[in-house]
């Protein structure tokens, strides 16, 4: 495509983007060129806004705009049961579930020693932290059903089983090699119903 640098490079921004291909990319262009100026601006501002105002809650690690998070803030949810998930993707997938009603812990990532990503590269640290004293009585390992996922539910059950914590993992209604955020929400609804305990 040679229309001029200004829009081969918004093209090229737009076709980093995770699932967006060239043609998506250049289609996204040319609409965002041709809309009103409210519409590119107002995408331009809302961009800016999450990238200045949003951090990682100081309790769970997920991603938010107000520490503590508004899910670790809830008083309705169940204190003493906490979910850890690998992203924050997996935190909204698992909330559009209506499955769950307890805590969530944020890993961001899962354990690959190949690439360099160990238990300190992860938020294992401050989860361990989180299981001081005796306020939690469970934890549901809902990592990823894949070889990293399974190595990382496994690590995490060896190191919180000794406190006297029950670890349970949801089931695997999910196809292994999936992705927690990829789940319809029945699916997921069902895996943390039929969560089994880690041995």
């Amino acid at each position: 495509m040679k229309s001029g640098g200004a829009i081969e490079r918004l093209v090229r921004e737009l076709s980093g983007l995770p699932g967006i291909g060239p043609k998506t990319a250049q289609r996204l262009a040319f609409y965002l060129l041709s809309a009103s100026p409210e519409i590119g601006h107002n995408l331009a501002q809302a961009i800016l806004e999450a990238r200045n105002s949003i951090k990682y809650c100081s309790v769970c690690a997920n991603l938010t705009d107000k520490d503590p998070c508004r899910l670790c803030d809830d008083v309705n949810r169940t204190p003493d049961v906490i979910c850890v998930v690998q992203d924050s993707k997996d935190v909204m997938a698992m909330e559009k579930s209506h499955g769950f009603r307890g805590l969530y812990h944020v890993l961001h990532g899962a354990l690959q020693p190949s690439e360099g990503i160990g238990p300190d590269q992860l938020s294992i640290r401050q989860l361990l932290k989180r299981l001081e004293g005796d306020k939690v009585k469970e934890v549901i390992l809902a990592t990823n059903s894949n070889v990293e996922g399974d190595a990382t539910a496994m690590y995490l059950a060896r190191i919180i089983k000794p406190l006297g914590i029950k670890v349970t993992r949801i089931a695997h209604g999910l196809p292994v090699g999936s992705y927690l955020e990829y789940a319809d929400q029945i699916t997921l609804a069902k895996a943390m119903e039929g969560r089994r305990e880690m041995q």
